[in-house]
């Protein structure tokens, strides 16, 4: 078997038992990404040289009988909006496309710490703004399932990587199901933890109060292993939440039975594909056959998330994006008469279709005598969606939705129709709004051979019982087993 093929947790045991060298390790994955990257486009930017001194360092460390730390020689994969120090942070944008971050995001400095090897920055939606992955100005990410079909995103690279061996996990953003969406679409797990319980110190902002690192993993257990690594507490974020450190692997019991799984049966009824909602239906049966209860639950304000989150995304875009003025940093145009040309040309150049999209958006729901009709009433809304997740959780231990109502659509399917790529979302925002914790896992595939996932949703800072749950599933089905054929 090639190195490459195995697991986060079985690569770092081999490398700490000896069985193989930190660079035969790094010669598997790197001759992979050679062999796949012109085809599949995971990755903006490759970072050889420093993997292989890294990896040199921790080899001399572990030889010496030194620690080498958990993920001690185990390259990973960081999306682009990301900070690593001396290394190019994109956001697979025109404006941003010579940065090079001074510092480290606070999650890459705990990845390096427990010996964790950088192997590059993944392709993403411009500044975390799609669901495709195809609103990057740097390139195409193609799907490993299907290079004609998209891979999600806007966390698209990440996800690819990790799908086709390409890295042993990544890291992603997601604002809106920016991780769980393309996991879905790739056939990974993909975790977006509790707001707050892993920094966003570093993490280049698209929506502050929605956005959130996660991770994508080939199992459920290494995607344990890598929360057990970024989560906690982070002075430099000040909405970093002080949670007392866990080892969420402790959680991976097989064993659900007794579980309240909550079932929204209304909010999964229109718009959503046939097969998905058979895999769906079929998810369900599963975990009832494991012991689980069913719980039927109302979210009745759910089917306002979509319009809430786009509301408020946008919003918080427009203001956190308003510091690329082709002054302070960023692209600056170079055809300008006077300070307010500069402004408009810079931005105009800089930016992408689908990001001033959001920007106009967002500046026209803060606008004067707006504001109330959309932006309040839009976070007066998010109240409403938060207390619906509180009523449930009194039922349910855990809730159980789809990650996505289809499978990966083809490339320019949807992006001339903003408003039907959006809808891609509707299974994914409301956690996003409400702040709680979500992953997706593989749940089955179409008669296409296209990857369905399927989502669980836990009460705030229960990563544990989230993982428990969806390990039990991964450990009784099949779906986790296959792997694309590319």
């Amino acid at each position: 078997m090639d190195l490459y093929s195995l697991s986060l947790k079985d690569i770092a045991q081999k490398i700490k038992s000896k069985q193989v060298t930190i660079k035969e390790v790094l010669d598997s994955v790197y001759s992979r990404i050679d062999e796949k990257e012109e085809v599949l486009g995971a990755y903006v930017t490759l970072t050889k040289e420093a993997a292989y001194k890294k990896g040199e360092e921790l080899q001399k460390k572990l030889d010496a009988g030194e620690a080498i730390g958990a993920l001690g020689g185990v390259p990973i994969a960081i999306k682009d909006n990301i900070c690593t120090d001396g290394v190019k942070t994109t956001c697979a944008s025109r404006m941003l496309e010579d940065f090079v971050p001074i510092y480290n995001a606070t999650v890459v400095d705990r990845l390096e710490k427990q010996g964790a090897i950088i192997l590059g920055k993944t392709n993403m939606d411009e500044f975390a703004m799609g669901s495709s992955t195809e609103t990057s100005y740097i390139k195409k990410t193609k799907n490993a399932w299907n290079t004609e079909h998209v891979p999600g995103g806007s966390s698209g690279g990440s996800a690819v990587a990790v799908s086709a061996d390409m890295a042993y996990a990544a890291l992603g953003s997601d604002t809106g199901g920016s991780i769980r969406q393309p996991a879905s679409y790739c056939s990974v797990v993909g975790l977006k933890p509790t707001y707050g319980l892993v920094s966003r110190y570093g993490l280049i902002a698209y929506a502050s109060s929605l956005d959130q690192i996660g991770t994508f993993a080939k199992n459920v257990e290494d995607t344990a292993l890598m929360l057990n690594v970024i989560a906690g507490h982070d002075k430099k974020d000040t909405t970093s939440a002080c949670i007392k450190e866990k080892d969420y692997t402790k959680a991976l019991l097989n064993d659900i039975k007794n579980k309240r799984i909550g079932v929204p049966d209304a909010f999964v009824k229109d718009g959503i594909n046939e097969e998905v909602k058979q895999a769906y239906d079929n998810g369900i049966k599963t975990l009832e056959d494991l012991g689980a209860k069913i719980v039927h639950i109302d979210l009745d304000y759910a089917k306002y998330s979509l319009a809430t989150y786009y509301i408020i995304a946008t919003a918080e875009a427009s203001s956190n994006l308003g510091r690329y003025d082709g002054i302070r940093y960023g692209h600056r145009s170079e055809d300008f008469e006077d300070l307010i040309d500069l402004y408009k040309n810079s931005r105009t150049e800089g930016f992408g279709e689908e990001v001033k999209r959001r920007i106009m958006l967002g500046t026209y729901v803060l606008s004067s005598g707006y504001y109330d009709a959309y932006y309040k009433r839009a976070q007066c809304v998010r109240t409403l969606i938060i207390e619906d997740f509180k009523k449930a959780f009194e039922k349910c231990d855990a809730i159980v939705i789809p990650t996505a109502p289809h499978t990966a659509f083809k490339f320019g399917e949807k992006s001339t129709n903003p408003l039907e790529m959006y809808l891609e979302d509707i299974y994914t925002v409301p956690v996003n709004i409400a702040g709680l914790p979500g992953i997706s896992i593989p749940a089955g595939f179409d008669s296409k051979g296209m990857p369905i996932g399927i989502q669980f949703i836990s009460n705030y800072f229960t990563e544990e019982n989230l993982l428990q749950i969806a390990y039990t599933f991964e450990q009784n089905t099949e779906f986790n087993n296959i792997k694309p054929n590319i």
